[in-house]
């Protein structure tokens, strides 16, 4: 397949992954943390984040190819398999810094008065 072919499969893969791990993120954080954490969903979502696993793009064409191919729950486990283990080891070290941003009688909405991004790939 051509370069620019391949990766424009890549990138329309790509917008169905990115909406599958948004939904993912948001019903994690409110399940886990009971409240909306606008901050948290970025840090979970965020092209910096993804980045730390390969090109961003591609980690959420991988989502967006299991969803297509066995659906969403197969999609939530591969996002539980892939990025969580990473994303709760820099979710620890910036909680260490930072504390919570989980205010439960304020919602926050994406980007919104967000901290600064202050991920490393560790």
């Amino acid at each position: 397949m051509p370069e620019k072919k391949r990766r424009e499969q890549i990138l329309r893969e790509a917008w169905i992954g990115d909406a599958v791990l948004c939904l993912y993120a948001r019903e994690r954080i409110l399940r886990e943390d009971g409240c909306l954490d606008g901050e948290k969903y970025v840090r979970m979502t965020s092209n910096r984040f993804l980045a730390c696993i390969g090109d961003a793009s591609e980690v959420e064409a991988g989502i967006g190819r299991v969803f297509e191919r066995d659906g969403l729950k197969a999609a939530y486990l591969y996002i539980e398999q892939q990025l969580i283990p990473l994303f709760e080891r820099q979710e620890q070290n910036y909680l260490k810094k930072h504390g919570s941003s989980c205010r439960r009688d304020a919602p926050q909405a994406r980007g919104a008065g967000a901290r600064a991004l202050t991920l490393s790939c560790e």
